[in-house]
Parts: structure tokens; C-alpha cells; sequence
């Protein structure tokens, strides 16, 4: 009788780790084999495999979409496959081994990228090559080019979870954040022009697992709940419709310009107060045009916030046509702040953008030899047309107003409804914590720096924070209601908590959400109604705990501590109330149990 070893994990660590694994149990039982499996989850690791199980071993199948040591399993046979494939269809999985005597599996199926610098004719010829190469061997691939009119035959999702091996055909960088988990192997264009076959076997032998160590282990570069947080994260977004994945890529390449920016503000008018005194804080007028304050303050708000409006725009569009779309959506972000129309007016610049490129793309067919006008003359000066003329004739002037009635109106809030939006800002962040209802109170709140409104940024921040600095307080006080390893997993959220990285409360929120997330949300409300009702301002949108250090970069910074300890504890009495008490075996105690366990 055949003896199969298995570890099935996930990002979250928790539905299809389990799922998978009881799976393949039941497709080995019926299959009359003998299965041993380990589970690699958010709560530890269970069914640890011994080292004789391994030995006795006639196959190894790991069921993961996350990295996992295969270092332990040298010189055995691996199948490797995503959770997915043993949830939907175990019994096709272990035939696919070989393990019930069926015909052995299809054969390799190998996923791929190239790239050149022009992205032109090596990119192509690389593809052709490992194409033919691998219909040579008897193999299927699917290779995605990066050209300079984008990506072309572009690898999903399902690609990659059901490929056996990669390779990267390139000669410029190429993200391999995609492959977190596969074997991948690294080659130029030219190898794979030459010879596509020479090169696929090379990769088999050689091709590494992509994010492990040469030890076989997980990255060492960042503690395992940081890693696990950042994986939940990316679970999180996986089903999120294609407009936030577009807009959330311009905004990651605008943040850098909007901290840098905010953070030179604040130190301007730290510097300008030293020197002139309670005048200083009007260090930005012209008398005082030479002085380091005044300088500063011009390479913030000139250079830096000059800037992220049109690389917010540029991005977008981007992402949604690749390169071409770069300098249509950077222009029509311009564009966008020479009417008036601001952060809103560069969104609607980017995606303006970014869906004509890639119309004007599909709809414009050359010749091969003359494909290279496309990107450096044709895509920019019609995408560039377009998009500057709605900028200037039919978008700018409307939702410049608005964005005028929007400033207006927030700056004219009085107490009782700055707190009502600060705690609707606060619900949000904490309310799936790195998601797209929490990116778009933060992307709100951002974009409104243009504009010189402050106060919804400082609530988002200090609602942020409070997730993860709660559990941080809660695993402290109230230990029983948490495992062993949360306990511990509690310290690194409270790191990640002072950091303004909400998402370090994911893996507790995922595993008990119906008590963690309404307490969370409970205590970001509080700290972001008081923040806005105290009238605290928050000149830089990151940061965490350590932007509180820099001289007027905060206003009003008493109440801003203030809002975040009390949404902190708010939070942190909600969970203790809430969770119930875990008995030795991890479980909740019966009412009864409760109060033995007390005595």
C-alpha cells in the first residue's frame, strides 16, 4: 500500500488549510492509501509530520499557496498544487501523482514571463522560444510578455497556482512577488531565443523555491506574524474588483510624495517658529523668502504636493495600460491641478487615461516592424490629446467646484459633526482593516491634503493605530481568551499597531470575526470622533507613533494621544467582554467551565 505524506496551507491559514487536508484524507481512504497530512496554519502548526513518516514516504504532496520548507523532503517525489486543486478534486490530484494506480499525471505545466528593454522583438522571439521548447518536451506553457505596449498573454491567477515550474526569460527587472511559493528559475532573452527546450530542462534542475531561504525555510527578513498579516492582507484584496486594484496602485506611488511632502511642511513650520517666534507658522509667506523654513516649505508644497496629484494620476493609468499609459495619466494629473479640480480631478485624469491607451492599443494594428511607434509616438500623442482636452473643456471646471463645496464644507464642521465623521472614518479603517472600504476612508482623507484639510487624515491615522495596538493591550489583559499563540502573535500587533499598520489585526479578526471586528470598530470610532472634535491635525499620512515626535506635524497633540489611548482601550474592554474564556485544548469554556476555571 502506497504511504503519502501531505501539508496543505494558505495565506489566511485557516478555511482551505483545513479544507484541503480533509479532502485528500477522504480521497486516500476511499483510494485505500495511507495519508498522513500537516496543517500549516494561522494557529500553528497541527499533524506535524515525523521524520520517520517522511522516511517511509513513498510521495510528498503539498497542497499550499504559500512558501513552504521543502528542505525536510529531499530525494523524495513532490507534487506540488494549490489548496484549490485538492478541495475541488483530491482524487484527480493523487492520480495526477501516481498514487492509485492511474495513468500518471498531465505532464509539466510551466508559466512564464520575458522581457527586453525595448520590449519589442527579444521579448517575442523568447516567448516563441520556451513555447517551442516545451511542446519539444511534451510540456504546456503559457508565457506572458512584457513589451513596450504592455503585457501581453498575461498569466492569472489560476496559471500560476497550476504551474510546476516558472521561468523568467528577461533582461530588465521583473516582479516575482506573483511566484511567492513556486519554483522559479532566472534567464536572459537570448538563451531562450536559442534554445527553449535547454533551457526548461536547466530550469528543472536548477529552479529554486521562490520567497524561502536557501535553507528551505520561510525569509528570515520579517517575523513570521508580520508575514502571515501581509499574506492575509493580499487574501483579503485577491476577489477586489479591477477600479480599486487600479486606484490603490496610484495611490501606493503617491504616498511617498505626500509623506515626504507633509513631513517638510511640518519641519518648516517648526523652524519658523523657532526663529520668529508665533509669526513663524506663517513661515510660507514671501517676507520670509531665503530663510531655511521658507525653503523647505516650497520644496513640500511646490516640489513634493506639485507633484503627487499627476503620479497618483500617471499611475492609474498605468496600471490599468501599462507603460503607455504613463504619460497621458502623469499630464492629465497636471491637468487636473491647473483647473482646480485637485486629487478627484486626478483620478478621474488617470482612469480617463488609462482605459483610452489601452482602447487606442487594441484599436490601432501596425505591422511588426513598425510595432515601435506605437509606444513612443502614436500611444502619447493621442492618449495625451484625449485626455488633456476632457481635462480642460468638460472635466476640470465641474469637479473643481465640487472639490471647492467639499473643502468648504469640511472646514466649516462644527464639533458635533467633525466627531460624526471622524467616527464614520474610524469605523471604516478598522472595519476590514487594510480592505477597500478601509482604503477609501484613507485614500479620502489623503487626497484632501492639496487642499489643505487636515483633520481627516489625523482621525484615519489614529483609528489605524487602534486595531492592532488593542489586541496588543487585550493579549495582555485578558490572556485567556486568547491561545498560546496569539498571546505571542500579540506583541508583534502592537509593533505593527504604533507603525499605522492596521493590518496586523487580520489573523486575529479572521479567526473569531463576529466578536474582534465590532469591538475594533467600536474603538476606531471613538478615537476618530475625538480626534476630529478636538480639532487635531495631522500634516503627515503616515508614520504611526513616530511622526508624533516632529514639531508641528501635529496639532492639537494632548487630544491626538488622548484619541488614540481611549479608542485603544475602548477596544480592549469591548474584547475582553466579548471573547469568551479558552480552556488548555484552545476552546471556548462552557459557563460552567468559566467559573471553575476562575476559582
Amino acid at each position: 500500500m502506497a504511504q503519502i505524506v501531505a501539508v496543505t496551507a494558505c495565506p489566511t491559514g485557516i478555511a482551505h488549510t483545513f479544507m484541503a487536508a480533509e479532502s485528500l484524507r477522504r480521497a486516500a481512504a476511499q483510494a485505500g492509501l495511507t495519508l498522513h497530512v500537516e496543517t500549516q496554519g494561522s494557529v500553528g502548526t497541527e499533524g506535524t509530520l515525523t521524520p520517520v513518516q517522511i522516511a517511509q514516504a513513498d510521495l510528498v504532496i503539498l497542497a499550499a499557496d504559500v512558501a513552504v520548507d521543502e528542505s525536510r523532503f529531499a530525494g523524495k517525489t513532490i507534487v506540488r498544487a494549490g489548496t484549490q486543486d485538492a478541495i475541488r478534486d483530491p482524487g484527480a490530484l493523487l492520480a495526477r501523482a501516481g498514487a492509485t494506480g492511474a495513468p500518471a499525471a498531465a505532464p509539466l505545466h510551466i508559466v512564464g514571463i520575458t522581457a527586453c528593454p525595448t520590449g519589442i522583438a527579444h521579448t517575442f522571439m523568447a516567448a516563441e522560444g520556451l513555447e517551442g521548447g516545451a511542446k519539444k518536451l511534451g510540456y504546456t506553457a503559457k508565457i506572458e510578455t512584457q513589451g513596450s505596449v504592455g503585457a501581453g498573454n498575461t498569466l492569472t491567477p489560476d496559471d500560476i497556482a497550476r504551474a510546476d515550474l516558472v521561468v523568467i526569460a528577461a533582461d530588465t527587472n521583473v516582479d516575482l512577488s506573483r511566484f511567492t511559493g513556486k519554483r522559479v528559475y532566472v534567464t536572459g532573452t537570448k538563451p531562450a531565443i536559442k534554445d527553449g527546450a535547454a533551457v526548461i530542462t536547466t530550469a528543472q534542475a536548477q529552479a529554486a523555491v521562490h520567497g524561502v531561504t536557501a535553507a528551505g525555510g520561510a525569509d528570515a527578513s520579517s517575523p513570521d506574524y508580520v508575514a502571515q498579516a501581509a499574506a492575509a492582507k493580499a487574501a483579503k484584496n485577491a476577489g477586489t474588483p479591477a477600479f480599486y486594484k487600479h486606484l490603490m496602485t496610484g495611490v501606493s506611488h503617491m504616498l511617498p510624495f505626500v509623506v515626504a511632502g507633509g513631513l517638510l511642511i511640518a519641519l518648516a513650520f517648526a523652524i519658523g517658529s523657532f526663529q520668529f517666534g508665533d509669526q513663524g507658522i506663517f513661515i510660507y509667506e514671501d517676507k520670509y523668502a531665503g530663510t531655511l523654513g521658507n525653503t523647505l516649505f516650497k520644496i513640500g508644497a511646490n516640489g513634493a504636493f506639485g507633484l503627487f496629484v499627476p503620479v497618483l494620476a500617471g499611475y492609474i493609468a498605468f496600471s490599468i495600460a501599462d507603460r503607455p499609459g504613463l504619460a497621458p495619466g502623469m499630464i492629465g494629473g497636471f491637468l487636473a491641478g491647473l483647473t482646480g479640480s485637485g486629487f478627484l480631478g486626478g483620478i478621474i485624469a488617470g482612469f480617463l487615461a488609462g482605459y483610452l491607451v489601452l482602447w487606442l492599443t487594441r484599436a490601432i494594428k501596425l505591422p511588426r516592424t513598425l510595432e515601435g511607434l506605437k509606444p513612443t509616438l502614436i500611444l502619447p500623442l493621442l492618449g495625451t490629446l484625449g485626455v488633456g482636452l476632457l481635462m480642460m473643456f468638460v472635466v476640470g471646471k465641474p469637479v473643481a467646484a465640487a472639490l471647492t463645496g467639499l473643502t468648504a464644507w469640511l472646514q466649516g464642521l462644527g464639533n458635533t459633526s467633525a466627531a460624526l465623521l471622524g467616527a464614520l472614518l474610524g469605523g471604516m479603517m478598522a472595519f476590514d482593516m487594510g480592505g477597500p472600504i478601509n482604503k477609501a476612508a484613507y485614500t479620502f482623507s489623503t487626497g484632501l491634503l492639496g487642499a489643505k484639510v487636515y483633520g481627516p487624515i489625523a482621525a484615519t491615522m489614529a483609528a489605524g493605530m487602534t486595531p492592532p495596538l488593542a489586541l496588543f493591550l487585550a493579549t495582555l489583559v485578558f490572556k485567556n481568551r486568547f491561545t498560546k499563540d496569539e498571546v505571542e502573535a500579540g506583541k508583534a500587533a502592537g509593533v505593527l499597531g504604533i507603525s499605522f499598520i492596521t493590518e496586523g489585526a487580520i489573523p486575529f479578526a479572521a479567526r473569531d470575526p463576529l466578536r474582534v471586528i465590532p469591538s475594533l470598530m467600536a474603538g476606531s470610532a471613538v478615537a476618530g470622533a475625538i480626534s476630529m472634535a478636538a480639532g487635531c491635525l495631522l500634516r503627515a499620512p503616515h508614520g504611526g507613533i513616530f511622526v508624533l515626535f516632529i514639531p508641528n506635524a501635529v496639532t492639537n497633540l494632548p487630544m491626538y494621544v488622548a484619541a488614540i489611548v481611549a479608542g485603544t482601550v475602548v477596544s480592549t474592554l469591548m474584547l475582553g467582554i466579548l471573547k469568551k474564556p479558552l480552556g488548555e485544548d484552545g476552546l471556548p469554556l462552557s459557563s460552567e467551565r468559566a467559573s471553575v476555571a476562575a476559582d
